[in-house]
């Protein structure tokens, strides 16, 4: 009897990436194998992990499982599972708009997903199950990490915020902080199994410490990060403004490991937007952090999130956005026009703004994002920068002979390919000759190759039979963003 095969498809935030990884540990520990590449539906279980902050998240579901529908019935035994965020919403409608489907589970009890599975096959009948709180932290589930040298590490879960624009809490509860020792526990095995880059993930990461009664005990973790041996590089997201104090900015500056990188979200650069989001800040106070920020790390990389067509949102105010963008100088920013999602607060407000005034605002923000990102980008030119040797980041690399990675501030970089071989996890030294408003060029010789621990696991890695693709991330891509973009960072978006 050949393996199950299982296939999982994600959509949203980071949150949901590292979810997915757990997701796929499970199924590989309950016996089930990755489906094979292209496979498109073509396994035993299909998981899909779900994202309600993405507009008409809903239909784009429905669709993808109105498609499935004719291959389960050709194929008796084959079984569609729907979890995250839209699965703890919706969790009365799914099985009846798609009944075809098996297992319906929320975002707190995802290590349950083998159980119901098997439940439903023995009962021949949909299972539902939605956790109201939190089962299992996901970081003490089993996991398949997509990366040999880079992993996602959870330090809580859940968002005490009440963001006007955002259902997150909702579905995701109160925030939860993981305990300090397990995370660095956990921080020691990955880099013990040969990861040198890690990103600690929450939904609003730098609260850390609220449920545990320290202010300080964020800016403390990435201190306790910086003495760990054979870790090289440390990214956190995403931040929130209100939390963001100085403690951390000094932690930032004073650990070498942590890089020169942040992504602050601003979301609307007018105060009486801001307020009527519900973010419990203002423009003063936003553009104050970036400058202790850079005084700290003059050479620090800044991105944001903006919402543009806010309900209410008057011309002066998108002209107050502009000009704290102007200002900010942020080296990127993911713009999105506002669309209603339902179950927030703002789905019901007043003054919705047309459709065509909050594109041709867009459009000008976007313009001038990519002026700033590439007149900052310019700025890399002629220095000489280690950076780290990425997977697939590149998409043009075989056409150019061409190797790609990120540079301490992540900013993307393709680099000439050197006569020796490099492995992803391993770090050049190059000099930058050309920038682009999302990525910078170094079109000349390599000046060193440093092999290194994380490029030794991925050579591991790959030289073992590989069973299929990894998890799709559905993470926001470099570049302009398509005219109606759904929210990065999803639920991690502060």
């Amino acid at each position: 009897m050949s393996e199950k095969t299982y296939e999982v498809r994600t959509y949203g935030c980071q949150m949901n990436v590292h979810d997915s990884e757990r997701l796929s540990g499970l199924l590989e520990g309950a016996g089930y194998v990755r489906a094979p590449e292209g496979a498109d539906g073509d396994a035993d279980v299909v998981v899909f992990n779900t994202c309600a902050v993405r507009e008409n998240a809903d239909n784009k579901l429905y669709g993808n499982l109105g498609r499935l529908a004719p291959m389960k019935t050709k194929r008796p035994g084959m079984q569609i599972a729907v979890g995250g965020c839209l699965a703890q919403k919706d969790r009365d409608t799914i099985t009846k708009r798609a009944p075809w489907v098996d297992v319906v589970f929320g975002t707190h009890n995802i290590g349950k997903l083998p159980v119901l599975l098997e439940r439903a096959r023995i009962q021949e009948e949909a299972q539902v199950e939605i956790a109201e709180s939190l089962e299992a932290f996901p970081s003490t589930l089993p996991t398949r990490r997509e990366s040999a040298y880079a992993a996602w590490v959870s330090i809580s879960v859940g968002c005490n915020n009440t963001c006007t624009f955002c259902i997150v809490p909702a579905l995701r509860g109160k925030e939860k902080d993981r305990r300090t020792g397990d995370i660095l526990a956990e921080i020691e095995a990955l880099v013990a199994e040969g990861v040198s880059e890690i990103t600690l993930l929450g939904q609003n990461v730098n609260a850390y410490g609220s449920d545990i009664g320290d202010r300080e005990a964020f800016s403390k973790l990435l201190r306790a990060c910086g003495t760990i041996e054979g870790l090289e590089r440390v990214r956190f997201t995403s931040p929130h403004p209100r939390d963001f104090t100085d403690d951390v900015i000094a932690a930032m500056a004073e650990t070498p490991n942590v890089m020169p990188q942040l992504h602050m979200p601003l979301q609307s650069g007018s105060d009486a937007i801001l307020k009527s989001m519900r973010r419990s800040y203002r423009q003063e106070r936003f553009l104050g952090i970036l400058d202790k920020v850079r005084a700290a790390m003059p050479d620090a990389a800044i991105s944001t999130d903006i919402i543009v067509g806010f309900p209410g949102e008057t011309e002066e105010d998108f002209e107050q956005t502009m000009h704290t963008v102007r200002e900010a100088r942020f080296a990127n920013a993911f713009t999105f026009q506002y669309s209603i999602r339902p179950g927030t607060p703002a789905a019901t407000m007043d003054n919705q703004i047309p459709k065509e005034v909050v594109q041709e605002r867009y459009m000008r923000l976007v313009a001038l994002q990519e002026e700033i990102s590439w007149e900052e980008n310019k700025k890399q030119v002629g220095r000489t920068l280690e950076v780290m040797v990425a997977e697939g980041e590149g998409r043009k690399d075989g056409a150019t002979l061409r190797l790609s990675g990120r540079a301490p501030d992540n900013r993307l970089v393709h680099f000439t390919k050197p006569s020796q071989e490099v492995r992803p996890g391993d770090v050049v030294t190059v000099g930058i000759t050309y920038a682009a408003p999302h990525h910078l060029l170094a079109e000349g010789e390599t000046t060193a190759v440093r092999r290194t621990r994380a490029g030794d696991a991925w050579e591991k890695r790959n030289a073992q039979p590989q069973q299929g693709p990894g998890v799709l991330l559905g993470l926001p891509k470099i570049g302009v963003p398509e005219p109606l973009p759904a929210a990065t960072g999803g639920c991690a978006v502060n």
